[in-house]
């Protein structure tokens, strides 16, 4: 790993009042050296010296001039005599470290003759200074000992690198003390004692076992004799600093300033760092290991390893540093002291990235299916220690910093990391596990903050609060039976009769786990295949009924917990039904703490403000061209059906993705690169999310709400059409023309309905060009467009009358259906989420109780025959499975028409929409059928009806009508539809 580059040497924790220790006695030195905690071999080669006397010690120092001339005879023994190999800096051809030194220090006259003369005046000062020099290299100074300070001038700093007699000293593990450099950096500056005219006075330098001066003295150093500093003539730059002629062994360096420098410091305390673990951590520099933490409001920290304990230095500001001389990076821990409590915890900056380049690689190209596994907030052991990884792609971001409840909110000291050019910040935060909130903290490029939810977080807080919530998965699933057999026949081949629920309102106050225990019972007993949700991801505003998403990856807080949903899920599926859910990949909500400009310049939204804004909901566009945003929604379209076992997503609002002009007048949109109205960004995405979920989950459906007559909706993506684009992919259409036209149809009086009657026939005209769900839908019964009932003429027994014939011809029209909460029961009111249905409809004590039952007794009895009728759903989407048997009865208000399955066995439907019953009334049918009889009447007097019925079998009379061979009389009853299926 690169060194940081060298600091300019200022000590910033001395001040000019600091008082100076005073120096350990021999007896400490030796105590101390026992404590250190470096290599053995260093304490065993450092034994002789502890124990001479400090007589000893001076004496030592002044056979320094004899080492010069033996220096090159003995270069390799003084190296094996190092207590820590941890070179000083100095040779001739100048190091990284001495080139960025300031160039005042780069005279001329400091070169090699001159270290010969600077190593002759070193004489003089020796014998005062090895008093000093012999307590300064007391090895380990363990937990208190404290090195007495230099009493010299600013320019004695320069000594260390000044003679070669020095050198030849630093033999020793001494040589790590570098001095302070007489032009000192601003950020150290304004803590040095107050300068002199010309001299800045350097400050007394305190250490204590494991913290090490921000100047380079090195914490828990081994015993060393320290070579004296001289004094340098006033206004001359110090002999040491020569960057070259400096006549040093090429093994020593001089060790460097372990402080973070001034540059990455103030990044760091904006929040604009690309890179924290580069300068935060620990890192191999010359003269050993560097270690560097920022911890704002702390008031130490100590490095841990093993039997090592090292108190940084406090730089201030919450940077705390400190020089150990260490051959490489130990496994270690910090110990950091704030007011009143002391924390021990892993160190967040030693951490590799745990993100590979295969995720980058994906996410850039925008194919990482996956996506939820990489970024987000996942907890997770990484390199043995346990904690949260946090990761979001923010590409315009100036930095990104994580903060939430583990650290008060203030993320000032849990800067994240850019990973390269994918737009990707990451951060590994030991310690921090499940139930914490965060968000993050983003510097915009202008300068300005903000605090994001997390885009692919997977538990939110309940709203209206934002905050994203950390989790994780340790749900059992129980529905491997399901998942085997839903994949045995494709959704248009099989019976598909969805029961829609907008589940906060549908029993409101209930929970994901309460809903288990009722709803999976009451769906089974109406006889539906599947239910649909309402939109469950995550939504600031209940109003919106889910449909302005703010947490894509995230159900809805408001009724527990994701693995709660999970719950719901799998107790549905137990019981034998489907679960559909409603997807909004459209479009998203302009709340500043979510998409929104998320980084502050448009991200997943366009960055063209005319195909950004939506015009009719005041939202904003996705935009489908840009690859991350298009990997996020397929991902996230994966994640239900993979994560939750979602059996199918009805796609909210594709029309308006597909047309670029959608709602918009001319001059608000622009065409696209062949002159067209196409939204081709659109039409790739939803052929991707189609083809993308279809190859990974086997037995899901995608069901498309599109009320257009876009071509191949539901055609396959890799078979073209008349218009040049191949299939969007969908499994299933809502068929929009059809409720649109039949809802028409059934609001006019009976007396009218004659002039209308193509608009019960219409649908056939495009039948099959799609495969169709029928759909009665939330949106029909809302907004003053009343309930399904109380769309129907006429008095309130005409109304369930209407309510029930039309659901029977719905029922036996070919598509799936779709029928929303409270419709069963023939609800009088619109649906509102603030109360949801009318449950009090069905309370035995209130007096209309039967005629709501009646109507919910005939949901459940289509529902059973149409499961046990494969003519009404086994060719819904091919012509063979339809035949008319009178389409064109326009005076009498009747339609007739058979259903047949794959085999040829027929049921007969057949609707009177006239209040008046019609006796013998003749239709053709089939010769080979020898009897019909009633499989379901709508008018039964169980149901609530007049009880009009055919209990006999009806035989055919050879008498040929309608265009068949034979014909059958039936009395048809008033508002009534009837299915006959042969005897």
């Amino acid at each position: 790993m690169t060194p940081r580059p060298e600091s300019s040497g200022s000590r910033p924790k001395g001040t000019a009042g600091e008082k100076i220790p005073e120096q350990p006695t021999a007896a400490q030195q030796k105590s101390a050296a026992k404590k250190t905690a470096v290599p053995k071999q260093a304490a065993a080669k450092k034994a002789a010296p502890a124990k001479a006397t400090a007589k000893k010690a001076a004496a030592a120092k002044t056979t320094v001039g004899k080492t010069v001339a033996k220096k090159a005879a003995t270069k390799k023994a003084a190296a094996e005599k190092t207590a820590v190999e941890q070179p000083a800096a100095g040779t001739a051809t100048a190091k990284k470290t001495a080139a960025k030194k300031t160039a005042a220090k780069k005279s001329a006259a400091k070169k090699a003759t001159t270290v010969k003369a600077t190593a002759a005046k070193t004489t003089a000062v020796k014998a005062a200074a090895s008093k000093s020099t012999a307590a300064e290299t007391v090895a380990g100074k363990a937990a208190a000992a404290k090195s007495p300070a230099a009493k010299t001038t600013a320019k004695k700093a320069s000594a260390k690198k000044a003679g070669t007699a020095e050198r030849a000293a630093a033999t020793t593990t001494g040589a790590e003390a570098v001095a302070k450099k007489a032009t000192t950096k601003k950020a150290t500056a304004k803590k040095t004692a107050p300068a002199t005219s010309t001299v800045a006075k350097s400050p007394a330098k305190k250490t204590t076992a494991g913290r090490s001066p921000a100047g380079g003295a090195v914490a828990k150093k081994s015993a060393v004799k320290k070579a004296p500093a001289r004094k340098a003539p006033a206004g001359q730059a110090p002999a040491g600093d020569a960057g070259s002629a400096q006549v040093v062994p090429p093994e020593m360096e001089v060790a460097v300033s372990p402080a973070v420098d001034a540059v990455d410091r103030e990044r760091l305390l904006a929040g604009t760092h690309h890179a924290p673990h580069s300068v935060l951590g620990a890192h191999p520099v010359p003269g050993g290991i560097a270690f560097r933490a920022f911890r704002p409001y702390a008031l130490s920290v100590t490095v841990v390893s093993g039997e090592l304990r090292a108190e940084l230095h406090n730089d201030g500001e919450g940077f705390f540093s400190g020089l150990l001389p260490l051959r490489e990076v130990p496994a270690y821990r910090l110990v950091v002291e704030y007011e009143g409590t002391v924390l021990e915890t892993e160190d967040a900056y030693r951490f590799l990235p745990t993100l590979g380049d295969l995720d980058l690689h994906l996410i850039g190209e925008g194919r990482h299916e996956e996506l939820w596994t990489a970024l987000g907030a996942h907890p997770m052991t990484h390199e043995g220690v346990t904690g949260t990884r946090f990761a979001v792609w923010a590409p315009n971001a100036r930095g990104v910093r994580v903060t939430g409840t583990f650290n008060f909110w203030d993320g000032t000291g849990h800067v994240m990391r850019s990973l390269g050019s994918s737009g990707v910040w990451e951060l590994f935060l030991p310690d921090v596990g499940e139930g914490e909130l965060y968000k993050f903290e983003i510097t915009r490029p202008d300068g300005s903050k903000t605090q994001r939810a997390d885009p692919l977080a997977r538990r939110t807080e309940v709203p209206p609060a934002t905050s994203s919530v950390i989790t994780s998965s340790e749900y059992e699933w129980g529905d491997a039976e399901w998942l085997a057999r839903r994949a045995e026949a494709p959704a248009h081949e099989a019976p598909f009769s969805v029961y829609e629920i907008h589940l906060p309102s549908w029993r409101p106050g209930l929970t994901y786990r309460q809903l288990a225990e009722q709803l999976p019972g009451y769906v089974k007993n109406l006889g539906f295949t599947h239910v649909e949700l309402m939109p469950v991801a995550e939504h600031p505003f209940g109003g919106s009924w889910g449909y302005q998403v703010t947490g894509f990856y995230a159900p809805t807080a408001r009724l527990g917990t994701p693995d709660d949903f999970r719950f719901l899920v799998d107790s549905l599926h137990r019981a034998g039904i489907g679960v559909l859910m409603d997807w909004v990949p459209a479009h998203f909500p302009r709340d500043d703490w979510a998409l929104a400009e998320f980084d502050g310049k448009p991200l997943y939204e366009h960055e063209d403000p005319l195909r950004a804004a939506h015009p009719d909901w005041g939202t904003l566009e996705f935009d489908f061209g840009r690859n991350e945003v298009r990997n996020f929604l397929v991902a996230n379209a994966v994640y239900w059906c993979e994560e939750f076992h979602i059996d199918g997503l009805r796609v909210d609002a594709v029309a308006s993705m597909l047309y670029l002009d959608y709602s918009r007048e001319p001059g608000q949109w622009t065409p696209n690169e062949h002159g067209g109205r196409e939204n081709l960004d659109a039409v790739a995405f939803l052929q991707e999310m189609n083809a993308t979920v279809y190859r990974r989950v086997p037995g899901v459906v995608t069901i498309a709400e599109e009320s257009t007559a876009w071509d191949g909706v539901t055609r396959a993506t890799h078979h073209k059409g008349p218009s040049g684009f191949g299939g969007l992919g969908f499994g299933l259409k809502w068929n929009m023309g059809w409720m649109h036209d039949s809802l028409q149809y059934m609001s006019h009086e009976p007396v009218h309905r004659k002039y209308h009657h193509g608009e019960m026939t219409f649908s056939m005209v495009y039948a099959y060009s799609e495969n169709y769900v029928l759909p009665i839908s939330h949106d029909e019964v809302v907004h003053g467009k009343r309930s399904l009932v109380s769309k129907m003429p006429g008095d309130w027994w005409q109304q369930r009358a209407g309510v029930r014939s039309y659901l029977g011809f719905m029922w036996a029209h070919p598509g799936k259906q779709l029928l929303f909460m409270g419709q069963e029961f023939a609800q009088g009111a619109e649906w509102s989420e603030a109360h949801g249905p009318d449950w009090w409809l069905l309370d035995p004590g209130y007096g209309a109780e039967p005629d709501h039952r009646g109507v919910r007794d005939l949901v459940r009895d289509l529902n059973t025959v149409y499961r046990a009728t494969p003519a009404l759903w086994r060719l819904d989407t091919d012509p063979a499975g339809f035949e008319w048997i009178v389409g064109d009865a326009a005076d009498d208000n009747v339609l007739a028409f058979l259903r047949l399955d794959p085999e040829g066995v027929p049921v007969l439907a057949v609707s009177n929409f006239a209040p008046v019953t019609r006796q013998d009334y003749r239709l053709g049918v089939p010769d080979d059928v020898p009897a019909w009889h009633e499989a379901l009447n709508t008018d039964a007097a169980r149901y609530g009806g007049s009880d009009v019925i055919n209990p006999d079998p009806v035989k055919p009379e050879p008498q040929s009508w309608h265009g068949r061979p034979a014909s059958i009389r039936l009395t048809l009853p008033p508002l009534a539809t009837v299915w006959l299926r042969p005897a």
